[in-house]
């Protein structure tokens, strides 16, 4: 690892007052003036607090030559060749709501809208009764209230807002939308590229959308028509996609359950599944390696096929992710970004270089940025603009690991067949089919015992009682002549909670009274202490000095009556002799 002496990236440009607030999804770097001086295109998500702001910067070398706004907030932004017209310049897409906007030489050019959702008919049925004035604004929130809790479909965003609003702003809003038919729209959580029939750089490329609704769109580059429609079990948050739509192709997708899915060519649904520890908080593929960013302050790689390699801690959590490519000095490898002011540079597990940066980085994009090829581009958590360049000279090599003992590499003495070995070989040839038959007998007779000792354990776990992880201890309080007695119950299990007991108090009529002398436990979970109270009066006269039995008792058709835990409770001496309760 380069130590801050020997840092091979160079500073060329800091921007502080840049006001960027952005992601690594809503970055690119791409050559937009067909000039062969990239730029880097950022999807601003505006002012958090007011909701406004979204606008689509270029920043070219160290100034800002571009401003434009945008409809919605912005939550994908990728650089993708449409045409093979000259000269090869790229189109933008900026995905925002439930549209993608395409831009060509920074002027809108298309809009593609998501297809509709299905509306549930009861829903349409009652804002059709709105329109022709059969109900009112107040009966139609209780019949959308009771659809939303019976109906399998959720309901539109017009109802939703309905049922949000309050008395007196119902009738406005109805009087307003009534006329204007039910529609049900998802949004689009993450966007990429695919490369349509060739893997060049400048090639034509499909655009990959993912929406909330748990869906995967391919749409054609041209006419922006679905061409590929893949679902997925939980909505997306981010994905890498490899490959070419015409040949073959294979996309990793990152979901809101905290697992990576797989998708492979002519598969509506997952290949492969990687269930992970935590969720995900960014995805890149390095090589044949995908490298996870988990919220558990964790770095995994996975192969292809969903198998984990290795996994690596990290001191802090992940806040952007990127790859680093640089085919001209044969380098690749993985930035991440951490929430304590630290840029590293990964190559599979191991750390080539750290930097430390002003501010944690939110945003980070590697490529070509003007002319310099090796450039990483991050956008920090105050707004600011860095652009640091990769040293020509910089080294970043990690140190090779000794290599296997020379033992390894001597050849073993292996001895030559014996006649015990040959003897033995023709015997198996030749009584093969009975030693085959004798072994499978031998594990059929294994696995059913195997079975029966699995049935008893499962039966004796059945007919267990709960008395092992109880525990029972008892305070008594007062001087006398009434007592406050409290018990105080604990789960000592670590896996599930107990329920169905009940404390019975025996105690002789002659000397105390109890009440009550019988409380229903409720449901004990692991590790809780759950404690009862009952009053004890001295009932007899004198000084009394006697004890008092406690027990545990499983309630239900099926309980025995024997105690699960007893305790006994030696009273204390009363002052005085007290009336009976």
């Amino acid at each position: 690892m380069s130590d801050s002496g020997s840092s091979p990236w160079l500073e060329a440009h800091s921007d502080p007052v840049a006001g960027l607030n952005t992601l690594s999804s809503c970055m690119d770097l791409a050559d937009l003036s067909g000039d062969g001086e990239n730029c880097l295109v950022v999807a601003d998500l505006g002012s958090s607090s007011s909701g406004s702001g979204m606008k689509l910067k270029v920043f070219r070398g160290t100034s800002l030559v571009s401003e434009s706004s945008l409809l919605d907030l912005p939550s994908a932004l990728v650089a993708f060749f449409m045409d093979l017209n000259e000269p090869r310049v790229p189109a933008l897409a900026v995905a925002s709501g439930p549209c993608v906007y395409v831009y060509k030489n920074l002027r809108p050019y298309f809009k593609f809208t998501l297809p509709g959702l299905e509306v549930d008919p009861l829903e349409q049925e009652v804002w059709q009764q709105v329109r022709s004035g059969q109900i009112d604004p107040q009966t139609l929130k209780e019949l959308l209230e009771g659809i939303r809790s019976k109906s399998e479909l959720p309901l539109s965003q017009r109802s939703l807002r309905f049922l949000s609003l309050e008395p007196d702003a119902m009738e406005e809003f109805v009087t307003l939308h009534q006329g204007q038919p039910i529609r049900r729209q998802t949004v689009i959580t993450c966007m990429s590229t695919l490369k349509k029939s060739t893997a060049d750089e400048d090639g034509v490329s499909c655009l990959v959308i993912g929406t909330e609704s748990c869906e995967l769109y391919v749409l054609d580059p041209e006419a922006f028509i679905i061409l590929t429609k893949m679902c997925l079990p939980a909505p997306p948050v981010v994905m890498d996609v490899s490959g070419q739509f015409d040949v073959e192709y294979r996309v990793t997708v990152a979901c809101r359950d905290g697992k990576v899915y797989i998708m492979r060519r002519d598969c509506d649904r997952p290949k492969h599944c990687v269930e992970l520890s935590s969720h995900v908080v960014g995805l890149v593929r390095v090589g044949k390696t995908v490298i996870v960013g988990c919220s558990d302050q964790t770095l995994q790689g996975f192969t292809q096929k969903g198998k984990r390699l290795w996994s690596v801690p990290l001191p802090a959590p992940v806040t952007a992710m990127a790859p680093m490519r640089l085919s001209s000095r044969g380098l690749s490898g993985l930035l991440v970004a951490l929430g304590s002011c630290e840029l590293r540079l990964y190559q599979d597990q191991f750390v080539l270089n750290s930097e430390k940066t002003p501010e944690p980085v939110v945003a980070l994009a590697f490529g070509r940025y003007g002319r310099e090829d090796g450039t990483v581009v991050m956008a920090t958590q105050g707004g600011a603009l860095l652009v640091r360049i990769l040293r020509r000279t910089a080294s970043l090599q990690r140190e090779e690991r000794a290599g296997p003992p020379g033992a390894q590499s001597v050849r073993l003495n292996v001895p030559k067949k014996s006649q015990l070995f040959v003897d033995q070989t023709l015997r198996e040839r030749e009584q093969g089919p009975l030693m085959h038959g004798a072994f499978h007998r031998d594990l059929l007779r294994t696995r059913l015992r195997a079975a029966q000792a699995y049935r008893g354990a499962l039966e004796a776990s059945a007919g267990a009682t709960h008395q092992g992880p109880l525990k029972l201890h008892a305070a008594v309080q007062g001087l006398g002549p009434r007592f406050t007695l409290t018990l105080f119950v604990l789960n000592a299990g670590a896996l599930r909670p107990i329920t169905g007991l009940c404390v019975c108090v025996l105690y002789d009529p002659a000397h105390y009274t109890v009440a009550p002398p019988l409380m229903r436990l409720p449901l004990l979970a692991p590790g809780v202490t759950y404690a009862l109270s009952t009053r004890v009066s001295c009932s007899g006269p004198g000084a009394l000095c006697d004890t008092i039995k406690v027990c545990v008792l499983q309630e239900g058709p099926g309980a025995s009556g024997t105690p699960m835990l007893t305790a006994h409770i030696n009273m204390p001496l009363s002052e005085a002799p007290g009336p009976l309760c």
